[in-house]
């Protein structure tokens, strides 16, 4: 019997380590999966996991008001160190790149447990941007015992950084089993229903309304300040000068992003301002999008399977095989070029279609039985 023990802490980890923990909890008679969250993101973690029916087998909840990067990765330390000594697992699973990823791994080297990365390989090759999300998960990529690369390109920044390949699996992105779960969930008639009424009646939001649906998400830190205020910049003059799109916009809780956002565009027509979104109604949103503005890295994976081209409002992409695939562009935090690129997809028909119909890079829905797999090996 292997004990298998994974550790995530906000919504992005949950909705990726959910497939993973369905498919752990197949195999009872080879595998012992517990659970364990730090809560780095508390309510926004719990909806995921309400989602997917998981309870946690410990809940460490050390999510506290504006606490600093330091404070969370002391108190995660710390608090790992104690369930580690208790559970004594076989492997401890941590996902993508997080503090909550960093410091499990990092926790667990030091108690002599073997690591399992998912989502390893991702780089940018840049310290700052993703920040501190490029330096988590390359400390993880040191650490780890396997590695669960999402596409081919994943496993040769890992290879080049001297890693045996006989530790790297490939085996596409968890996120879009998860996906693909909710999807069919939504393709009843029922559910549409559901949804639909819900839009409209907590944000006055038709989506047969004959207007074309812009959605967009933002919370990078490394875009607070001007770069925000420029991409509002862009929300606004794409809303005045396109009297037939609305733009969808559920806005990140960060005060970081809440001021410019609230500052720029309060009261701006065809501007939908709404709250941050359980998985389920923002999968639903997506899927009624006519395309995407964000600078998540889950989005870019997840929209190609939907039919939504995207464009990424960041400098630089750990994820370019859905650039190098078509079916996202990378636009930065330049207002001129937001708008210009957003333009270009709301005129030019060949361009959408070609993005919308590209190949998605990130996977088959397959991913967590190839990981599951790999540890039974």
């Amino acid at each position: 019997m292997v004990t298998v023990l994974s550790v995530f802490g906000t919504r992005p980890e949950a909705i990726k380590m959910a497939p993973v923990i369905k498919e752990l909890e197949k195999h009872q008679d080879k595998i012992r999966s517990l659970v364990c969250v730090t809560a780095q993101h508390r309510q926004m973690l719990d909806q995921v996991l309400d989602l997917f029916k998981i309870k946690p087998d410990m809940d460490l909840d050390l999510m506290e008001d504006n606490q600093t990067l330091s404070q969370i990765t002391a108190r995660a330390l710390t608090a790992l160190d104690d369930v580690l000594k208790e559970i004594k697992p076989d492997w401890v699973l941590v996902q993508g790149d997080t503090t909550t990823t960093m410091v499990a791994s990092l926790v667990a080297f030091y108690h002599g447990v073997r690591i399992g990365h998912i989502e390893g390989g991702l780089r940018t090759y840049n310290k700052k941007a993703p920040f501190p999300e490029e330096i988590n998960r390359r400390l993880a990529s040191v650490i780890a015992d396997l590695h669960f690369a999402p596409t081919e390109k994943a496993k040769q920044n890992l290879l080049r950084e001297g890693v045996d390949e006989k530790r790297i699996f490939v085996t596409g992105n968890t996120v879009i089993d998860a996906l693909l779960m909710i999807v069919k969930r939504q393709s009843q008639p029922e559910v549409q229903g559901k949804w639909n009424r819900y839009f409209n009646d907590e944000f006055g939001i038709s989506f047969n309304n004959g207007r074309r649906q812009i959605l967009v998400t933002g919370h990078r830190r490394e875009s607070f300040g001007k770069g925000f205020e420029n991409i509002c910049n862009a929300l606004r003059e794409i809303a005045y000068s396109n009297e037939n799109v609305e733009i969808i916009y559920p806005v990140h809780l960060n005060p970081n992003v809440q001021e410019p956002v609230r500052r720029i565009l309060n009261n701006t027509k065809r501007i939908h301002l709404i709250p941050p979104l359980d998985y389920e109604p923002f999968v639903y949103l997506m899927s009624k999008s006519y395309l995407i503005l964000t600078d998540s890295g889950g989005i870019q994976e997840e929209a190609p399977s939907l039919g939504k081209p995207v464009l990424v409002m960041r400098e630089t992409t750990e994820r370019p095989e859905a650039v190098e695939a078509g079916t996202g562009r990378i636009v930065g935090t330049d207002m001129n070029r937001i708008v210009s690129e957003t333009r270009w997809l709301l005129t030019n028909k060949e361009t959408y279609l070609a993005m919308s119909m590209a190949h998605n890079p990130y996977g088959d829905g397959k991913a967590a039985a190839r990981i599951t797999e790999a540890l039974l090996t």
